[in-house]
């Protein structure tokens, strides 16, 4: 019997037993009212950036110690809120009650942002290597502290800084919240099997995976038709957002709006530039794995819309039970932690897998509270369904493994966010890879392929636009047609002659959230830092396998606690070269080759 009718929603009723219950209204009066008292504190304790550092006696050691125990303990019920309402708002963005509930919430966390701005501020104003010498807290978030001391540097006045966080409710926010309201209800209609009516566009944009190529033709032409029709407010919300992120940048003395996203990644231009130039240089084989996959479907050159396509049958039916039994059998040939964990996420229900009208498109997780996570699928019956499955658990068992860290300690770049879910989705590749016959490893490998060049190729792309976007954004707005224009030149730079150039995508800009977000721009690079990073451990643990057991987990636990740089030299890399991320680019092209042999045969 098919599982995919009854799909998993996530289980919330074990924080609150729904938006509109007593407990829940407790809970967030009890936030809010934690907040003020926080800020109180600041400004007994006159938190904030200070001419003259304060003497370092036992009494300041012993209150810094208190403030920074309650400034922890607030970050925490925030995190378990915010999460517990973005997931009804990510699932039904027509639900009112959620809706209003997170405009409550905002004002909580405006607040917090502004006492997160005065803790950097001041801690940029302190002799922070006197401090960690004489405060056993300080030695423990050391890294966090220097960090904070150097991004004091590129703060605003308290005023300034105040003002543009009040104001992004009301700015790069709301903008960002049009857009997502907008893409998750717009509705598409297309004809199917004879039959023409309304579907949300996360299922307009999952008919790119149909075997029919003339379906996967309409469904693209159909959608690029729903994004021209709502083309206009997004623009003005993508012009909004990289124009006040560039105000923002200015203001803080960051040479560039990249400037800034490097310093929040943890990593540097040399690193960025190394990994970017060993991309460019695999261009070429990704190309030759697109030339072959359109031989493989019978088309002179790939359209777009064969992208997704699958290049074989696959015989076999993931279903989401299936799925799962998988994964945690899979993850239990690297540690029965790691498959514990997955068997205790599907058990107690942390997954929310049904594609619904209103819910949100892709996939994520988001830490709940300890060790607990949420995960957004939009799941479907293939192995793609499965391996994205799998990558957000990975996502999962990062969060456990800094489940013993402060909030302070978790705060992670994102280039190191993608570490455990390329790891776990490598996995369970392996294995499917493993247990299949000849003619099913193509369909297995070219998923694999699909995945990758999409992180490699098409994040190049879109690192390009937004350069170009963040650039001209400085003049003026730009239209939509020079939106448009923009993204389909990124993506005749990267994608080349791998695909026609008549049937490329140039609404890209409209479908990834990712640009509509004024806290993490340039959000796309680091997902390939993390693919690559990844797959460099992998080929670490394949080599060594029970000595990368042992500093793995604590890697994760401390991704927070250190540069990627100094993280990475724990296992012998050197990010800041080329030659590394060629190595995990080689792994890639022994799949291309693979690919090509069974294409061959």
């Amino acid at each position: 019997m098919s599982t995919t009718a009854r799909l998993p929603h996530w289980d919330m009723s074990v924080v609150f037993p729904g938006l509109d219950s007593p407990e829940f209204e407790q809970g967030l009066s009890q936030i809010l009212g934690d907040i003020k008292e926080l800020s109180v504190l600041f400004d007994k304790d006159q938190i904030g950036a200070t001419p003259t550092p304060p003497t370092l006696d036992n009494e300041f050691v012993q209150n810094f110690e208190w403030l920074v125990d309650r400034y922890n303990a607030v970050l925490n019920q925030v995190r378990t809120m915010s999460v517990y309402i973005g997931c009804f708002v990510n699932t039904n963005s027509q639900d009112n009650l959620a809706q209003a509930r997170y405009s409550e919430f905002q004002r909580g966390l405006i607040q917090l942002s502004q006492l997160g701005i005065r803790f950097t501020a001041w801690v940029g104003s302190l002799d922070v290597e006197a401090l960690i010498t004489a405060s056993s807290v300080a030695r423990e978030h050391a890294y966090p502290l220097r960090t904070a001391r150097e991004q004091a540097q590129h703060l605003m006045s308290p005023t300034e800084e105040n003002l543009a966080s009040e104001l992004n409710a009301s700015g790069g926010s709301a903008w960002s919240r049009l857009h997502g309201n907008i893409c998750s209800q717009l509705s598409v209609a297309l004809e199917v099997d004879g039959e023409t009516r309304d579907y949300p566009m996360s299922a307009i944009r999952n008919m790119a995976y149909s075997e029919d190529r003339d379906l996967r033709r309409r469904a693209y032409e159909a959608e690029l038709d729903a994004w021209k029709r709502n083309a206009v407010p997004l623009a003005a919300a993508l012009n909004s957002i990289k124009n006040e992120v560039n105000v923002i940048s200015r203001r803080r003395n960051w040479e560039t709006p990249l400037a800034a996203s490097l310093f929040d990644n943890s990593i540097d231009r040399e690193t960025l530039n190394a990994m970017f130039a060993a991309a460019h240089a695999s261009f070429p084989d990704f190309r030759r794995y697109l030339r072959t996959k359109a031989q493989l479907l019978g088309v002179e050159k790939l359209a777009w819309y064969d992208l997704s396509a699958p290049v074989a049958k696959e015989s076999k039916v993931w279903e989401f039970d299936e799925a799962a039994s998988f994964i945690v059998e899979q993850f239990g040939s690297y540690s029965q932690r790691l498959s514990d964990y997955a068997a205790r996420a599907f058990r107690e229900n942390w997954i929310d897998a049904e594609p619904r009208s209103g819910k949100r498109d892709g996939a994520y997780c988001a830490g709940l509270r300890a060790d607990e996570s949420r995960i957004l699928a939009n799941f479907k019956p293939a192995f793609g369904g499965m391996s994205t499955l799998a990558h957000e658990l990975g996502h999962g068992y990062h969060n456990m493994n800094m489940a013993g860290r402060t909030p302070l300690q978790r705060m992670h770049p994102m280039t190191l966010a993608e570490t455990a879910s390329i790891f776990c989705e490598t996995i369970v590749r392996h294995a499917a890879l493993s247990q299949v016959e000849a003619s099913e490893q193509i369909a297995l490998l070219e998923a694999s392929l699909q995945s990758s060049c999409q992180v490699v190729v098409d994040i190049t792309s879109r690192f390009l636009f937004e350069q170009g976007v963040f650039e001209k954004r400085q003049q003026r707005e730009l239209s939509v047609d020079e939106l448009n224009e923009l993204m389909l030149d990124s993506q005749r730079q990267t994608y080349g002659d791998g695909l026609d150039e008549a049937t490329l995508h140039p609404y890209m800009w409209a479908v990834k959230g990712h640009y509509y977000s004024t806290g993490r721009s340039y959000y796309n690079y680091p997902y390939m830092f993390g693919l690559l990073f990844g797959l460099g451990l992998y080929a670490r643990y394949q080599r060594q396998p029970e000595e990368f057991k042992q500093s793995y987990d604590d890697l994760l636990s401390s991704t927070g606690m250190a540069s990627a740089a100094e993280l990475a030299q724990r296992f012998g890399i050197n990010i800041r070269s080329e030659d590394f991320w060629r190595s995990s680019l080689d792994i890639i092209r022994q799949d291309i080759d693979l690919f090509e042999h069974l294409a061959r045969s």
